[in-house]
């Protein structure tokens, strides 16, 4: 049995499915901070088995126990982070006690249980503002927000723990821009209020819940001025945190790798497909460079290729219809 930590979030519900469609049986702890309980239904429907849901926090250590106790949990998969960059600026204090807090709480009760298989939910934000593109995991690493911090904190804490105790199976896996939705238009990414991240934001002002997007700098050394970065659809994500697993039970020891698709795209490509699936124009403006937002990001995946056997299939197309399918549920009142 795996548990999958905030698995009624975005990315953790779309790693449920592969998780229950590879034949896992799994075990969702969220603590709806920034999910919605009825997340979990649809999330059976598609699984075609009873998904076991509790709600906890990963910072309470006897209610771990207990569910270690309960449940033959062989693995942890753990997304139960917080992840606007914004918001950690203004919120350090809270971005630190659950990322990394949290963390070290969850790998200190799974120490208890003797259970040490264990796959992060990183990031490219490791990376700061890159040298040069496309990125390795070897770059150097550096933080430009709390958020960042809290990652590479986390991640050298595992590096530590492998070292320390090394019967440990570790995967860091560094995310660059997860977007899309299921196919089935069931599970998606839905913010609560304004969302932070360009998809969910066109998505909406497509379904005319906004009027317009802002789109931060057309001044920027790339093809067309606007920032570039490497969009991943969440299902070829999700598959990769399949592959890790997988890896960590026939290699063990640390492995960190990037899931991306090593191409970028930029802000203007996104309204562009985005367009061609919604069959309508984007309306937006030029604004100001926001501080902090850097030209390009994409991603290396070579190693994940070389080592997993993984590689994104999805392309920008796809990203965008299925997200658009997935839109159009939550202004039926279907989803989210």
């Amino acid at each position: 049995m795996i548990l999958v930590t905030g698995g009624a979030g975005y990315i953790g519900s779309h790693t449920c499915v592969a998780l229950a469609q590879a034949g896992h049986e799994i075990i969702v702890l969220d603590n709806l901070c920034n999910s919605r309980a009825d997340v979990v239904g649809r999330l059976s429907r598609l699984c075609g088995q009873e998904v076991r849901f509790v709600q906890g926090d990963i910072r309470d250590g006897p209610m771990l126990d207990k569910l270690f106790a309960t449940h033959p949990i062989s693995a942890v998969l753990h997304f139960a982070g917080l992840k606007a960059v914004g918001e950690s600026v203004n919120e350090p204090l809270a971005y630190y006690d659950n990322n990394v807090n949290g963390a070290v709480q969850l790998l200190d009760a799974m120490r208890r249980a003797r259970i040490k298989t264990f796959v992060f939910s990183s990031s490219a934000t490791v990376y700061g503002d890159p040298a040069s593109v496309p990125i390795s995991e070897d770059f150097p690493r550096a933080a430009t927000s709390p958020y960042g911090r809290s990652k590479l904190m986390v991640e050298d804490i595992l590096a530590d723990v492998a070292h320390a105790e090394p019967e440990w199976r570790i995967a860091r896996l560094r995310y660059f821009n997860p977007v899309g939705a299921h196919e089935s238009g069931l599970i998606g990414e839905n913010p609560q209020g304004v969302p932070n991240n360009l998809m969910p934001y066109v998505a909406q002002v497509a379904s005319g819940q906004r009027e317009y997007l802002n789109v931060w700098g057309n001044d920027y050394p790339t093809p067309d001025g606007t920032g570039v970065r490497d969009y991943i659809h969440v299902v070829d994500l999700a598959e990769g945190h399949l592959a890790a697993l997988d890896y960590l039970h026939r290699q063990g020891g640390l492995l960190t790798v990037n899931l991306g698709t090593g191409r970028g795209f930029s802000v203007l490509d996104m309204v562009g497909a985005f367009e061609r699936a919604c069959g309508q124009a984007i309306a937006y403006k030029i604004a100001a460079r926001r501080p902090g937002d850097i030209a390009a990001c994409w991603a290396d995946p070579s190693r994940a290729q070389e080592l997993l056997g993984w590689q994104a299939k999805r392309g920008l197309d796809q990203m965008c219809v299925d997200a658009w399918r997935w839109q159009q549920s939550i202004s039926r009142g279907g989803g989210g």
